[in-house]
């Protein structure tokens, strides 16, 4: 099973106020294990870049002014994901930019139906508890001691770590299932015992016994019965 894990880093929070893409990090994970195949751009969004959204990316309009724009690198994006499933931490966000971005090149844009967010993963989890990635980071002890700013490729490392954690960690993918069910054991019957019948045995007391019963009575002082 073939998933992408990413993240994106972008000039705002809403592209329909024409906040654009400006960095995109993609991992590729085969059966919940990393395969060191990686997908990362930086995008020029031929726009200023508000201190606020700076101060979280670092991403300055200086650094991208020579960076490709997005429909100079929409083709191998969309060649990466291929048909593959996506995964991202509030996946509604980073659909919502890369799917203006596809719309501007005049491309189909990502199905949702592909989506998988790590957020809604978390609030089943762990309902009530802080869903941020650094929380989740802290909640599994995945190391994110260098991270002193939001990334894309970076976050989307450390996103990859969670989302194995939220589906199960490793041992997801091991099957104790043998591959051909007719190789599987048949429960074998006991072999039937042989059963000895032995005739009940007397309960009634022996000559000796009652004589001995009687002498003890005849040993206790104003009997209870006797009353």
């Amino acid at each position: 099973m073939r998933e992408i894990i990413f993240d994106t880093e972008t000039t705002g929070l809403d592209p329909k106020s024409g906040d654009r893409l400006v960095e995109i990090g993609c991992i590729e994970m085969v059966n919940r294990v990393v395969t060191g195949n990686t997908f990362h751009a930086y995008f020029n969004p031929d726009r200023d870049m508000p201190a606020a959204a700076e101060a979280v990316h670092g991403l300055s309009i200086a650094f991208l002014s020579d960076k490709p724009r997005f429909h100079e690198r929409a083709g191998e994006f969309l060649e990466f994901i291929g048909d593959s499933m996506l995964v991202a931490h509030n996946a509604g966000f980073d659909f919502g930019f890369i799917n203006a971005e596809l719309e501007m090149c005049g491309l189909e844009p990502v199905s949702k139906t592909r989506m998988i967010d790590t957020v809604a993963l978390a609030k089943v989890r762990h309902p009530g508890a802080k869903l941020s990635l650094d929380a989740l980071c802290t909640r599994y002890g995945i190391d994110r001691s260098h991270r002193t700013r939001h990334g894309a490729l970076l976050d989307a490392e450390l996103l990859a770590q969670v989302y194995v954690e939220l589906t199960g960690g490793r041992q997801i993918g091991l099957s104790l299932v043998a591959d051909n069910s007719e190789t599987l054991a048949q429960p074998v019957a006991a072999p039937a015992r042989e059963r000895t019948f032995r005739p009940a045995r007397p309960h009634a007391a022996s000559e000796a016994e009652l004589a001995a019963h009687a002498a003890f009575l005849e040993t206790v002082k104003s009997p209870l019965w006797n009353e």
